[in-house]
């Protein structure tokens, strides 16, 4: 599972937050929501979820929680202990061959 650097969510998360307040004070304004749209669905990608919402929630537990418990709650797998791999698995061949 591939994840954003904290700094990035950090910083989506509070665009997002800033055009949540300017696209509250002023709804009529078609710029300023799609730009507010524009940051939900950038937070969306980040965090892997498919509404704004779950992206805010996930930001945030992700922000306030260390990298192995916030994978465990999303379900995923980690590898703690790199073992690397020497060489390529016996059925495949190598391309030089």
């Amino acid at each position: 599972m591939l994840l954003p650097a904290k700094a990035e969510v950090a910083r989506q998360l509070r665009r997002y937050r800033a055009w949540e307040r300017v696209m509250l004070a002023s709804p009529q304004d078609r710029e300023v929501r799609s730009t507010f749209e524009d940051s939900g669905y950038t937070l969306c990608v980040l965090m892997g979820k498919r509404c704004a919402r779950e992206a805010v929630e996930a930001a945030e537990r992700y922000l306030r929680t260390s990298l192995v418990t916030y994978v465990r709650e999303q379900g995923g797998r980690t590898r703690l202990s790199g073992t690397v791999r020497q060489k390529p698995p016996a059925d495949r061949r190598s391309a030089r061959q």
